[in-house]
């Protein structure tokens, strides 16, 4: 029987208590080991996440278990939001796993059914177990982020000359969309608008609306890795979307944090956005620092006051605005110290940079017969 949501006078938005966290990794702790440990990578990343958004420093090994039951009560005054992100943690927990043991998927199912939640992600991690990987894609297109996707919402933020009738669809004819992108260039120095052209021209990146550019849609992101000192290494391209899902009020955002650990850890998704593929390991590869960057991220979404979608924003409308007072109107707060010690690099600075991308933009540079920028990104 699912623990009743509380009444809006009952709700609790305080912070979590130190036996809130505690019930919460006990519970993470038994649906994703069960019998067994959890594995090393579960644990630096839940413990990462616990103290990142919490504050609580939590030893996994000296918990008692924690059942779906056990896990409402001690949320019981929590609403329907603040219960899915609880779980949803878990969930990332559970897409660490390859492959993903069928009771691992029951258990984590029972912890939803007993909050009183549900999530998109479920269905896809239940296939996962299943060993249908067929189906987790089917089902993880439809689901989520990209089941929620609204055209018309978002088709005037992506200045786009036609309709885009799926979020990752390209749009390799828009010279009109490529003018606009490429007019950033003319962005007073120090706005966010000449730091996404300086983003692009040190990486040979082809502006939307020409052959080769990535999807209008997912070139949004760009403009968050500049937004939130992220580099576009692969691991900073976790960190990006990390902090976007979270920073999402729609909790079915969490979908594009599962697609990059899909992507970049697992392997579950060969594709995804329309332009990524699958590059295995690189969570568990650098675990120990990978967890705390992930982590913060995913604290500095949360605290971002971004009121919409952070893909849906129509960015070229802030272009000339300097960076420091975009991030100030978003409270996108800085990294913390344990962040930048971890790796967390810029996007202008060495190890911000792949080898590609590099090649890329001194390629494209050698090209158009000038001199190659890379606005102090190197690799690392």
């Amino acid at each position: 029987m699912p623990v009743p949501l509380p009444s809006p006078a009952d709700e609790s938005a305080d912070p979590p208590s130190a036996a809130e966290v505690e019930a919460i990794c006990g519970a993470f702790t038994t649906a994703l080991g069960g019998v067994d440990a959890i594995t090393d990578l579960q644990r630096l990343v839940i413990t990462s996440v616990t103290e990142s958004m919490t504050g609580y420093e939590v030893d996994l090994t000296c918990l008692l278990p924690v059942s779906p039951e056990q896990l409402g009560r001690a949320l019981a005054r929590r609403n329907a939001l603040w219960r899915t992100r609880i779980l949803q943690t878990m969930l990332m927990g559970e897409l660490l796993l390859r492959p993903i043991p069928p009771e691992v998927s029951r258990r984590v199912e029972s912890y939803f059914e007993a909050l009183g939640v549900a999530d998109d992600m479920l269905t896809v991690t239940r296939r996962l177990a299943e060993g249908s990987l067929g189906l987790a894609l089917v089902d993880f297109r439809r689901s989520g982020y990209e089941g929620s996707w609204d055209a018309d919402h978002v088709g005037d933020a992506l200045h786009t000359t036609r309709r885009l009738d799926t979020p990752w669809q390209e749009d390799p004819a828009d010279p009109e969309l490529a003018a606009r992108w490429a007019s950033l260039e003319q962005c007073p120095p120090g706005s966010i608008g000449r730091g996404v052209f300086e983003f692009y021209d040190a990486r040979g990146f082809h502006w939307p609306g020409t052959p080769g550019s990535a999807p209008p849609l997912l070139a949004q992101h760009d403009w968050v890795h500049v937004l939130a000192d992220y580099g576009s290494t692969v691991e900073s391209e976790i960190e990006v979307f990390s902090f976007i899902s979270r920073a999402n009020d729609d909790p079915r955002a969490f979908s594009l944090q599962a697609m990059v650990l899909s992507l970049f850890e697992t392997g579950y998704l060969a594709a995804g956005a329309g332009l990524f593929e699958y590059d295995m390991g690189h969570v568990s590869n650098t675990a120990d620092t990978m967890a705390v960057r992930m982590a913060d991220a995913m604290r500095r979404g949360a605290l971002c006051a971004a009121t919409e979608d952070l893909l849906a924003i129509d960015w070229f409308a802030r272009a000339d605005q300097p960076l420091h007072d975009v991030r100030r109107e978003l409270h996108v707060v800085p990294k913390s110290e344990r962040a930048w010690v971890a790796g967390s690099v810029t996007a202008f600075e060495r190890g911000g940079i792949s080898p590609y991308q590099l090649e890329q933009g001194r390629s494209r540079a050698a090209e158009a017969g000038r001199p190659y920028r890379s606005y102090g990104a190197s690799v690392g």
